[in-house]
């Protein structure tokens, strides 16, 4: 039977925190819908600067957070006029097309046309609304997004800090030309009434009545206290960030990427790589930056053979330090 959660919370530590126990699960066997909001909250991806991304200082000192998720992507800004979606599925029930058409039924019942586009985006009359990011763990397969419906935008130009060669890239001058709150186009959607049509459209798409399983009981749970205290951490948050200098960057189909390589010359070996990219697949640079450590600093190592889906990610950052 398919499951909701509906989270009350708008801690955003405690919201990710279930949503990776959900993901952390061996024994579940159906699709997960999670909902949940956040107030005044920054999230970026797995390998990105904080500090390049964010205005941090001012968000912190406005009573905002600062939040690294699991999963890639770019940094994106959450508050109580948007709308989180989280669908968790083990491998053989993950459907991308039917977690997307979940999302478009819904706001088809405002007679909203949307389409998905560039990196699993969803737009509106050519303007993004959602962006989308998705993470594998063992068991447990996440896409999950945000939808923005009555956001600040002012907040969001506030704290957001975003490279004028992206916005050079979409041909735009601002950030607020390239997103639109769907209140603008249809007054009377809010986050909260759109709850029921998404469960509706969940129960519809999977043809099957849904359990509901209560945000508090997963709240309770250790192990979910232990991810709270894990995602709040600075350690997680900033890292060594604070400090870390671009030496190279450009911009790839997979991403954007700002690298940083350190070296013991005497040795003529390559001793940390760190890279903050807006990539979708933060496994696989990850894996590149490991693989390079130790690497000569003169003769780039030879390609992986046993991954040739990091093979393109490998090239190209070879490309930047060689």
């Amino acid at each position: 039977m398919p499951r909701i959660v509906i989270s009350p919370q708008s801690n955003p530590y405690l919201n990710i925190a279930v949503e990776n126990y959900l993901l952390s699960q061996p024994d579940n066997d159906e699709v997960v819908m999670y909902l949940w909001q956040n107030r005044r909250t920054v999230v970026i991806g797995h390998n990105q600067n904080p500090f390049a991304e964010c205005d941090v200082e001012r968000l912190e000192a406005d009573g905002g957070f600062l939040m690294r998720r699991e999963t890639g992507g770019g940094a994106v800004y959450h508050d109580l006029g948007n709308l989180n979606f989280s669908f968790v599925a083990p491998y053989h029930l993950y459907d991308l097309q039917r977690h997307y058409a979940v999302l478009q039924r819904a706001l088809a019942h405002y007679g909203l046309q949307t389409e998905i586009s560039g990196r699993n985006d969803l737009l509106c009359q050519g303007r993004k609304f959602s962006g989308n990011a998705f993470s594998k763990a063992k068991y447990q397969r996440l896409h999950h997004g945000t939808l923005l419906i009555r956001t600040n935008v002012d907040d969001l130009q506030k704290y957001l800090r975003v490279k004028p060669s992206k916005l050079q890239k979409h041909g735009v001058a601002s950030v607020q030309s390239r997103v639109v709150n769907l209140s603008e186009l249809v007054p009377e959607i809010t986050a909260q009434n759109i709850i029921p049509l998404l469960c509706r459209s969940f129960e519809e798409e999977y043809r099957s009545t849904v359990e509901t399983i209560p945000f508090e009981s997963l709240a309770a749970l250790p192990q979910v206290q232990t991810l709270q205290n894990h995602f709040a951490s600075a350690e997680w948050k900033y890292g060594n960030w604070r400090f870390f200098q671009a030496q190279r960057s450009a911009s790839f189909d997979w991403g954007e990427v700002e690298l940083s390589v350190s070296a013991d010359h005497a040795a003529g070996i390559i001793t940390h790589v760190q890279i903050a990219t807006d990539s979708l697949f933060p496994d696989l640079v990850g894996q590149v930056c490991r693989r390079l450590e130790g690497a000569s600093t003169t003769t780039p190592p030879p390609p992986p053979s046993d991954s040739p889906e990091l093979q393109p990610i490998w090239n190209d950052i070879c490309s930047l330090i060689y």
